[in-house]
């Protein structure tokens, strides 16, 4: 049987959009597949690593009638970009075999069975479908990510707080040395508090898949999943159990001490400073002034770099140790020219904000150099 046939780049872009979650070694060797099930000319492509599922839909061609099988999900897409993007392909099934064939070449491929797929149960108790823009989603979790924990044992931090309430969407990520805040408007009121914590993975995946276009994503958080719908796919994922810090109590409130600063201009000089920090503790120094902010760094070598910036400034003479990673971090994310910075002492927290815009904060605590 013909299952499909198809221009090399539709399939390919069908594949990659469901391909990300997929593990090359896992110890269920069917993961490593994607799920092809096919009606008529219509082709629904899935994969799944038992946490998250990934689904989309295609018009593929091939012969009518129904049919299923799974095919490794990696081997099928590079062999398609080896492939000549302008060419035809053919994928067909007998004997527990596919074989794939563009131009001159042919590739028989193991499939194994579609029913021992192990598809995600989904729940039932979903709640109300809230939507933003792709685009807006896209900024949020970008302006957010780079906060998460990595393999935290407190396991409740490797991931994004997503918070639906009213009209506002808001993510939160904390690795309990900075936490970042960005908020967004949903087009539909949500009537009552939706909050859930997306695993990393999930995080990354939708970060990649999403479009820099204002057509919508659409939601639906339940007890322990998440579902999302956007550019044909159907996205589902497990939760992660646990309660989140109170964020809003890390949020520093009225530091009296206040600069806002151009972003490239403070950004380029992090980024030199950081090149002569030690490896392993990465801290510079900054000392700020009326009029000015010098940053300085120094390693176990004893070399040295100072770097030194004007600014508006009329408050206390501060000095105060940062992780540079952190400040860099924030600063590469953001798309806006200027951005504020409010102090209080050597000890306290740093909050990062940008001027005229109150859906963003960025919180990250000192360190001792």
């Amino acid at each position: 049987m013909i299952v499909l046939k198809a221009a090399q780049e539709k399939l390919l872009e069908a594949l990659q959009s469901v391909a990300g979650i997929v593990e090359r070694r896992h110890t269920l060797p069917i993961l490593a597949n994607v799920l092809l099930r096919k009606n008529g000319p219509v082709v629904e492509l899935t994969t799944s690593d038992l946490e998250i599922q990934v689904r989309t839909s295609a018009e593929l061609g091939g012969d009518e009638g129904h049919f299923a099988t799974t095919v490794g999900a990696r081997k099928l897409i590079d062999i398609l970009r080896a492939l000549p993007a302008e060419q035809t392909v053919t994928l067909s099934s007998a004997q527990n075999k596919l074989t794939l064939a563009g131009g001159k070449s042919r590739f028989t491929l193991q499939s194994l069975p579609a029913d021992d797929f192990p598809l995600v149960n989904e729940a039932v108790d979903f709640g109300p479908t809230f939507s933003v823009p792709q685009k807006t989603l896209r900024q949020l979790i970008n302006q957010v990510h780079f906060s998460m924990a990595v393999h935290d044992i407190r396991y409740y931090l490797n991931g994004i707080l997503f918070i639906a309430e009213g009209k506002t969407l808001t993510l939160v990520a904390t690795d309990g040395h900075r936490l970042a805040l960005a908020q967004g408007t949903l087009e539909t009121d949500v009537p009552n508090r939706q909050e859930v914590i997306l695993p990393r993975k999930t995080v990354l995946e939708l970060q990649r898949l999403l479009k820099d276009e204002e057509t919508p994503i659409e939601m639906r958080f339940a007890g322990n999943q998440a579902k999302f719908a956007f550019s044909g796919l159907e996205f589902v994922t497990k939760l992660v159990e646990g309660k989140f810090p109170d964020y809003n109590r890390v949020i520093p409130r009225n530091h009296k001490n206040a600069l806002v600063v151009g972003r490239a201009a403070l950004l380029g000089s992090l980024q030199r400073a950081a090149i002569l920090t030690s490896e392993k503790f990465k801290g510079v120094r900054l000392n700020l002034e009326p009029g000015v902010l010098r940053i300085a760094s120094s390693n176990a070598e004893q070399e040295e770099a100072k770097e030194e910036l004007e600014i508006d400034y009329t408050g206390d003479a501060i000095e105060i140790g940062f992780n540079v990673t952190y400040l860099i971090d924030v600063l590469a994310n953001m798309q806006q020219e200027m951005v504020k910075i409010e102090l209080q002492d050597t000890n306290a927290s740093a909050l990062f904000t940008v001027p005229e815009q109150t859906g963003f904060k960025y919180v990250v605590m000192p360190m001792r150099i």
